[in-house]
């Protein structure tokens, strides 16, 4: 009796303790019961780990502009998309002046690719082992033989041991085999029994078969086919990715080269008016000019300034937008230095061609033609789940029995001497297949949808192209006019100077010519640079950009767990793909590449021989002795 009290108190503090949290926590097993989360739990920023920071020197300004540098670092577009590639873990695409994530990395396809063997695994042999020592002994209430009008508490110990092997194995028509052997050896106190211990045993093999639903190869395969086109799908946006951001790359170096050359020609009209105004100062000190013209002088001049502050700072942006889709700070030690010159030579694509390449190619394109391809697999997954399930079964059973006799003599049953065996046709079907009729229906609309989105897709595509065929031929086109219109400004420009020197014009004649002959110039080397970014984005557009490039994808390996376990070797399994770089395609100039568009001053700024223009005149390339490699720039 006592100790029957003692484990009904037991049980019923177990029992509180469990229904109150708050209870057992204060007893100590806090970990074994979880209260309900009846608020939000925020960490603070500082107690979140670091992150290491990269060493980024201060970004220069139009104030405080980049300190001399011993050295500078010749870069040619071949060199940019190299680096952009090498640092493409991320793929970086340009977004107006900066560039950002696309989205993509070089690990997805790798990541996708798993799905396959995740859908194979569902025809690995599969093998199910249970083993359980179990002891019984209840307690009983008997009459007492000695004495019927009395009561006894009785139990009989029983010991076993149950044993059940499985193997099972899917085959690709979606049949189901599988080979079981059970075994229970009991061992009992109990007396009188026949066979003590005794061990049953059972051998069974089977085979069911789906006669309709879940029949045949290409359904029970479609599983593996929709991983492997979703390989397939991450491999092109990914290289979809890295196309936009060669793109981007090219448009990133040519804008640069156009901020350049727009920052030197603003530099020249600043320089032209500081020597407009040195002399309007002077003529008003002896007496040749006034105050109205000296003040319509220093105006002219500050708005130059501003002009010159504002290319300036679109040169610093651009540099930036370049430094950050190839993977490096903001800023860098050496100055970057552009030596590859813009094409101007004009090219005539076929249209036809263009669009035959765009079909094949277009990495868009590719992934609606997969995905249609996703559907026709799906719809042939819903035209299964919409037929009846009727499976055949068939089981053939061994059954044995042996155990040890009251005289101590051990018995068995021979084999295949007690068998059994078990045939069928299980049928199941929804009345009236509702859900999956709507399902198919679904199925049949989605592969409609994509059919006209890829319709779609290459009416779009026909009117991308023709906007760029169309731009290709504008810009060139302007490239030549704006490059006649700097012509003419230069003469006009040299022809009011000489005239204003002389008193015969204001002032105002000759800001209007200079400011004229600035803006040809920029408008001479944006038309040319935009010429170059649309022949990048026309290859891309035909999703032929990489290829022109020759640049490949590298599929890297790693080691990771095999099918054996951890306990032995790894295998190599899809890391990554990494795009590398092919031959050279842009040529590396010897000079500037802003040199291209004969960047000489007008009328050269009167400073006397210790003082050159540092930005004045043609630009050169400076070799020094030893070029500071640029290896922090990564």
């Amino acid at each position: 009796m006592a100790d029957c009290t003692h484990t009904l108190r037991a049980a019923t503090w177990a029992l509180f303790l469990l229904a109150v949290p708050g209870l057992a926590r204060a007893q100590g097993i806090g970990r074994l019961v979880f209260p309900e989360q009846r608020g939000m739990e925020i960490r603070h920023p500082t107690a979140l780990p670091r992150a290491r920071l990269p060493e980024v020197p201060v970004p220069a300004t139009v104030t405080h502009p980049r300190p001399d540098a011993a050295g500078q670092w010749n870069l040619s577009l071949d060199e940019a998309i190299r680096r952009a590639l090498a640092n493409s873990e991320v793929v970086r695409v340009l977004v107006g002046a900066t560039a950002t994530s696309g989205g993509r990395t070089i690990y997805d396809p790798a990541i996708s690719n798993t799905d396959v063997d995740q859908a194979r695994g569902r025809f690995d042999p599969a093998m199910d082992v249970r083993n359980q020592f179990n002891r019984q002994e209840i307690p009983l209430g008997i009459f007492d033989p000695a004495d019927p009008g009395r009561a006894l508490i009785h139990g009989d110990a029983s010991q076993d041991y149950d044993l059940a092997l499985g193997l099972s194995k899917t085959a690709v028509t979606g049949g189901s085999a599988s080979f079981n052997v059970y075994a229970n050896p009991t061992y009992s106190d109990a007396a009188g029994l026949p066979l003590n211990p005794q061990t049953p045993h059972t051998f069974e093999l089977g085979f069911t078969q789906p006669l309709l639903q879940g029949n045949g190869p290409r359904v029970n395969l479609a599983p593996i086919v929709l991983a492997r086109i979703d390989t397939e799908r991450s491999f092109f946006q990914f290289k979809d990715a890295v196309g936009e951001m060669v793109r981007g790359v090219v448009e990133a170096y040519w804008a640069l080269v156009f901020a350049r050359t727009d920052a030197w020609a603003r530099r020249q009209q600043v320089e032209q008016g500081q020597e407009a105004l040195r002399r309007a100062e002077a003529r008003r000190a002896v007496g040749l000019a006034n105050d109205i013209e000296v003040a319509e002088v220093r105006s002219a001049l500050a708005n130059f300034e501003a002009a010159l502050v504002s290319a300036e700072t679109n040169e610093l942006q651009r540099e930036a937008a370049l430094r950050n889709i190839m993977g490096l700070p903001p800023d860098g030690p050496v100055p970057i230095v552009l030596v590859t010159p813009p094409s101007a030579k004009r090219l005539e694509f076929d249209w036809a061609g263009l669009l035959g390449l765009a079909e094949q190619y277009r990495p868009e394109l590719i992934e609606l033609k997969l995905v249609i391809e996703a559907d026709e697999q799906r719809l042939l997954l819903a035209r299964n789940d919409a037929l009846p399930r009727v499976d055949a079964q068939a089981l053939y059973r061994w059954n044995g029995l042996e155990g040890r006799t009251p005289d101590r003599l051990n018995i068995s049953t021979q084999g295949g001497e007690f068998t059994g065996w078990t045939l069928g046709v299980n049928f199941s079907v929804p009345l009236g297949l509702r859900q999956s009729r709507a399902a198919l229906r679904r199925q049949e609309l989605i592969v409609m949808r994509d059919r006209a989105n890829l319709e779609q897709g290459l009416h779009e595509t026909a009117h991308v192209l023709a906007t760029t065929y169309r731009s290709l031929a504008q810009f060139y086109d302007q490239y030549q006019a704006f490059k006649k219109a700097r012509a003419a400004a230069r003469v006009v420009y040299d022809g009011r100077t000489a005239q204003w020197r002389v008193g015969k014009t204001f002032y105002l004649n000759v800001r209007v010519a200079l400011a004229d002959w600035g803006n040809a110039i920029s408008a001479e080397s944006q038309a040319l640079a935009q010429y170059n970014t649309e022949l990048a984005t026309l290859e891309y557009q035909t999703g032929t950009i990489l290829e022109s490039h020759g640049i490949r994808f590298v599929e890297e390996r790693y080691g990771s767990i095999g099918p054996l376990g951890r306990a032995f070797r790894p295998r190599c399994y899809p890391k990554d793909r990494r795009p590398c770089p092919g031959p050279p395609r842009y040529p590396a100039g010897t000079e500037r590449s802003e040199n291209f568009f004969d960047l000489d001053a007008p009328i050269p700024s009167r400073r006397t021989p210790a003082q050159p223009p540092p930005q004045s005149g043609r630009l050169r390339i400076e070799v020094p002795e030893r070029i500071p490699p640029p290896a922090p720039e990564p």
